[in-house]
């Protein structure tokens, strides 16, 4: 990997500093803080005719209508009028193109990239008798259906009040709520998604395998069935039959006598399971123990070129140590995955991603929407006009490591190395359904700035410019701004990633949001019918 894009500036009133990823590109983008004013003039001559903001592009070359605007060295739009050189290029005058077909893409066609093994590098986690590792030590307390959510919350706070001090080796005390399990055809093909979710989110490595289940009763997603594995010829259970009656509480056994009953046996429930995670120790482990999930939200023009990049730098370093890692979010993916299927490590992982693609593509089109419906506001006044611009930068953060796997959304990891894991691009959701897949730890870039946070597992906030780094500098654990000023290069911010991933995964060092207490709830992804 380059160590980063070419940073040109010039010495003006204003010092401007532009930035052209790739020499082909006919646009780069203002790295000032404010924007360029009209009359800036560039190194290499365009004078700029009107004021282009932070984070945008202004056409290097003039381009006719119906002409290609090209960045990162792709067609990220068309001309819809004729663009003069030295104009602000935004979504009013580009036409997005079209995907990718996906019947005439390569596949497993790239050689894997010569990385060395990366050795000598480990992090204190807590292994489970499963072999995972978990990088924190949480009491999870999932629940079967919606109507319990306020029950459980109640509970969590008492537990926390009142137990949680006597255990100083759990971290936390988390409700795994959502809103499944009844009014739902909960045997509509599509529910496997939900269903699988939920089940896996038990077995997450940071929540030590003691969760517990919280039920009603009556609900068509019964509680023993989260406590099972569930594949297509068989189901199996990963808990002792026998145990069940110290994970799972329905609120309507005859047993209790009012609510201070139920919440009495679920503390009595929960104390069991607090004494366990208690006798819990960090222990040296591999870097081939971590599985680490790479998200973006918030993002602007600097993603794909600051803080994308370092995470793919950092996302190859893991891997080369023998970890994983897993990208995501389908329709960032979707206009790159051109560049992603040549990278299958096999044929029929690159047969899988285009699986993916076309089930979502197929999603969409049920709820009469396209890929474009993902650009946000915030996006385009970061300076991405489209989502074929903004999925350019998005794979980034996949390094160049061969994909040596590919997930249906909710499914478990099943390979060291770098997996595609498929979400849609929804933080909340992206990051249920990566915890879901074994995600023990998160980095997540952004551009615009977001609070996301999850109370599971760490999230390592990275931002893509230094104005957000600086302005939210009690949110942000890294700034990878540096890298569009030309303090640090791209392989710098990559390995400082890397170690402060170790550190946090350690328990050595806290992320913003875990100091904070922010953290956003778990979000399932149920495209099956609701009743």
């Amino acid at each position: 990997m380059s160590a980063g894009p070419e940073v040109t500036t010039t010495m003006a009133q204003q010092k401007p500093i532009t930035i052209r990823i790739k020499p082909e590109d006919n646009v780069a983008i203002v790295v000032n803080a404010g924007g360029l004013p009209a009359g800036t003039e560039l190194d290499d001559g365009t004078l700029l005719v009107e004021h282009v903001p932070a984070g945008h592009k202004v056409a290097l070359s003039a381009i006719e209508q119906g002409g290609e605007i090209r960045r990162y060295g792709e067609v990220v739009g068309y001309a819809l009028e004729p663009i003069a050189r030295g104009r602000w290029i935004n979504e009013t005058v580009t036409e997005m193109p079209t995907p990718p077909a996906l019947d005439e893409l390569p596949l497993a066609t790239r050689p894997a990239p010569a990385l060395e093994p990366l050795e000598g590098y480990t992090f204190d986690g807590y292994r489970n008798a499963d072999g995972s590792v978990g990088t924190r030590n949480v009491l999870g307390i999932s629940t079967s259906v919606q109507c319990v959510a306020g029950v459980t919350d109640y509970v969590v706070k008492r537990i926390k009040a009142e137990l949680l001090p006597r255990f100083p080796n759990v971290d936390d005390v988390v409700a795994l709520n959502h809103s499944y399990g009844c009014g739902v055809a909960i045997n509509a093909p599509a529910a496997i998604v939900p269903i699988r979710t939920l089940q896996n989110i038990a077995r997450n490595p940071n929540l030590g395998g003691e969760v517990m289940v919280i039920g009603l009763g009556c609900e068509k997603l019964s509680p023993t069935r989260l406590l099972q594995v569930e594949g297509e010829e068989q189901t199996l259970k990963v808990i002792d039959p026998a145990s069940e009656t110290e994970r799972i509480l329905s609120l309507q056994d005859e047993q209790f006598q009012g609510f201070g009953d139920m919440v009495d046996g679920i503390l009595e429930m929960a104390e069991l399971h607090l004494s366990k995670l208690n006798a819990r120790k960090r222990e040296p482990c591999p870097v081939s123990d971590l599985v680490v999930g790479m998200q973006c939200g918030g993002s602007d023009a600097f993603s794909g070129v600051t803080a994308n990049p370092a995470c793919g730098f950092a996302s190859d370093l893991i891997v080369r140590a023998g970890g994983s890692v897993m990208f995501s979010e389908v329709t960032e993916v979707r206009d790159a995955i051109h560049l992603l299927t040549p990278r299958a490590a096999t044929r029929e992982v690159g047969e899988a991603l285009l699986r993916e693609m076309q089930w979502y593509d197929d999603y969409l089109n049920q709820g009469r929407a396209d890929r474009s419906a993902n650009t946000t506001p915030g996006n385009k006044k970061g300076g991405l006009n489209n989502i074929v611009e903004k999925a350019m930068g998005s794979i980034a953060k996949s390094g160049t490591s061969p994909i040596v796997d590919v997930l249906s959304p909710g499914e478990r990891i099943r390979k060291r190395g770098l997996n595609f894991a498929a979400t849609p691009a929804s933080d909340f959701i992206c990051g249920t359904l990566q915890f879901a897949s074994g995600m023990n730890l998160q980095v997540f870039t952004t551009g615009r700035g977001t609070p996301y946070g999850l109370a599971v597992a760490p999230v390592i906030k990275v931002s893509t410019n230094s104005t957000l780094g600086n302005r939210w500098h009690d949110l942000i654990d890294l700034d990878a701004g540096r890298i569009a000023t030309g303090e640090k290069t791209i392989e710098e911010i990559g390995w400082e990633l890397f170690q402060l991933i170790l550190d946090v995964a350690s328990g050595r060092k806290q992320v913003c949001a875990e100091k904070l207490g922010i953290h956003n709830d778990l979000v399932l992804f149920n495209p099956a019918p609701v009743t």
